[in-house]
Order: structure tokens, then sequence, then C-alpha cells
């Protein structure tokens, strides 16, 4: 496995700076081919674009999917210790057993729509420091998890899905969504694994005191990932920018895959270019960090469980939209008369 093309934020930075984008000769293609097929024009509504955007990505007018991938990541956070979540912290551990294993949804969702699921736990033994007293992490320990998530893709996969794991990651994510778009800490603070009224003013008033102890983290995109982040939303960074350096499409997961992801965007705008949003959670704050990133989510089924099960659920979508693209018929080929524009 090669290492990182980056060792330092700034040059990681600059990767972010050099991404390609999509190829606009296939993007040209899709649409065409789009137009010939046999059926009235508009009629499958969105997965057209989507199959469209994807050809784009992938430099091809006509594509497949094939290889998809899913990939969890696994991080503990020092801010648990707060009590912000309703378990504790040895359960992050004890789920990547059960990833291993095969016992977990996101098992079951890559085996029904054929993804390599790859797990990756991230020094559980030592969490990140609790983010009320300064940064949750280093330069050097960002980098490193950064590192980790580019090196899990497989450059031979067509599809990424990034899925998460760890404790607390619910605050996490909170914190860094109050960081990037402001408002006030209630907006973007739910839940998570189902925390009492009590529960849910305390993970509150650890989220504004997080962001108030870092305020360097306040709309800048990879401090805030550092200062308020953990280890496996830092590598779900790492993995989402290095699909872009492969042209890879990426489907957004939750809330947590999401305040991550916006971390990139507000980095460089234009850095999620090549992601959608698989779906949206019923933790109150994802429908509003999706708006921030200008992503209408393809499905809203009431999920929260994480594991990046909301975007393994929206491979099928996609594979749907591809199919129709690639398989249909023209009306040339069908032998069937093309309606006039």
């Amino acid at each position: 496995m090669l290492a990182a093309p980056f060792t330092s934020i700034t040059e990681f930075q600059a990767i972010l700076g050099a991404a390609p984008g999509p190829d606009m000769s296939a993007d040209a293609a899709a649409k065409t081919r789009n137009k010939c097929l046999t059926k009235p024009p508009g009629a499958l509504g969105r997965l057209e674009d989507l199959a469209i955007w994807y050809a784009g990505w992938r430099g091809d007018g006509r594509p497949q999917i094939n290889a998809p991938q899913i990939i969890i990541f696994a991080g503990n956070h020092g801010v648990a210790a707060q009590g912000v979540s309703a378990f504790p912290a040895e359960v992050t551990a004890q789920m990547v057993g059960n990833f291993q294993a095969g016992g977990a949804a996101i098992n079951q969702l890559a085996g029904a729509f054929g993804a390599q699921l790859d797990v990756h736990a991230l020094q559980l033994e030592q969490p990140t420091a609790d983010f009320t007293k300064g940064p949750a992490m280093s330069e050097a320990e960002l980098v490193e998890a950064l590192a980790k998530g580019w090196t899990a893709v497989n450059t031979e996969a067509d599809l990424l899905v990034t899925g998460e794991m760890g404790i607390a990651n619910t605050t996490s994510a909170a914190a860094i969504a109050l960081a990037l778009f402001g408002g006030e800490a209630s907006d973007w603070t739910g839940r998570g694994t189902g925390i009492d009224d009590d529960g849910l003013t305390l993970k509150t008033r650890v989220v504004a005191e997080g962001v108030g102890a870092n305020p360097a983290a306040r709309s800048n995109g990879l401090e805030a990932l550092r200062c308020l982040g953990g280890r496996e939303l830092a590598a779900m960074v790492g993995a989402i920018a290095r699909a872009r350096s492969e042209r890879i499409p990426v489907i957004l997961d939750g809330f947590i895959c999401s305040s991550a992801a916006a971390c990139l965007e507000v980095a460089r705008p234009g850095a999620l270019d090549h992601a959608i949003a698989g779906h949206v959670s019923a933790e109150g704050a994802h429908g509003a960090i999706l708006q921030q990133l200008g992503k209408e989510p393809l499905v809203s089924l009431g999920l929260r469980l994480g594991e990046g099960s909301g975007a393994a659920l929206a491979i099928g979508i996609l594979k749907a939209a591809i199919a129709c693209h690639s398989g249909m018929a023209t009306f040339e080929e069908a032998g069937v008369a093309a309606g006039q524009e």
C-alpha cells in the first residue's frame, strides 16, 4: 500500500486545490445518450441526472457500477467522558468486532448491493483529547488519520461509501457544524444514540464549550476537523478526498459523515462535487447540514444508525439509475419511433 502523498495540512490543502473535475466529454456523451433512450424526455426524473453525473466523474458516457466499496472507520473520543452518549466508550470496539464478524446492518446492506466492506479501527485504546479543554488532535494526529482514510480507498472501486463508529461522535459532528455554520449549539445538537432530556441539555452545553475552547475552528474546515473531530471523521475526509483524486463518485451517509465532509467543502469550495447525499437521517440537524452543502438526499426513511447504512442503501438507487441509462435501448436500436421535441 502506497503512503499518502502528504505529510502536513498544507500539503493536503494543496492536493485539494489540484483535484480533478468531471470529464466533460463523457458528461456530454451521457446527455446525448439520455435523449435517445426509449422513454419520454425526463420520464425517469432524478435517475437521469444521477446517471449523467456519475458518467462524467467516471469518464464514460455509458458506465457500469461493478465495484462499490464501503469503508467503516472507528475511533474513540475523549469528550465521551463528559457523559454525552447513552452508551459507554467500550461499545466502539465491541461494534468493530460485530462488523468484522458480519453481524451488523451494514454487513447485510453491503452484501445486498455487492459492495466490498472494509473496517478500520483507529487507535481505539487512545481516545482523542476532550475538546472542551482544547484541540481534539494535534496536526500530526490529524494528518495520520487523513492518511489512514486516503490509503484505505481501493483505487479499483467505482463508487465509495464511508461510514463510522465512535461513541460521542454525534457530539463531535454537532460541534463541527456549529463552528462552520454558526447559530446556537442547540441548532446542531440532537439525541444521537437516544439520550434523555437531561442528557441533551448536557450534550448541548458540551458542544458550545467545545467551540468556545477552540476559536480557530470557526469557519475553518480543517481546523474544525482537527480541533473538534475524531480520527474516524478525519479518516472519512481523507477517503473522500482520495476518491476525488481518482474520480470515484461518493455517496455521503448521515449527520456525522456529512459534518466531516463539510470540513472539506469549507476548506475548498467544490471539493464535494463528486459526492451525493444518500439520505437524510432522523438526527434533526442532518437536513440543515445538507442544505449548507447544497445536497438533496436520495431517500428519507428515518434512519439514524450510522455505519454508512443510509448511503449503502442508496447504492441500489444509483445502480438502478446507471442500469437504466446504460442498459436501455435507444429509439433507433429498438426500432421505436421517437417523439417530437
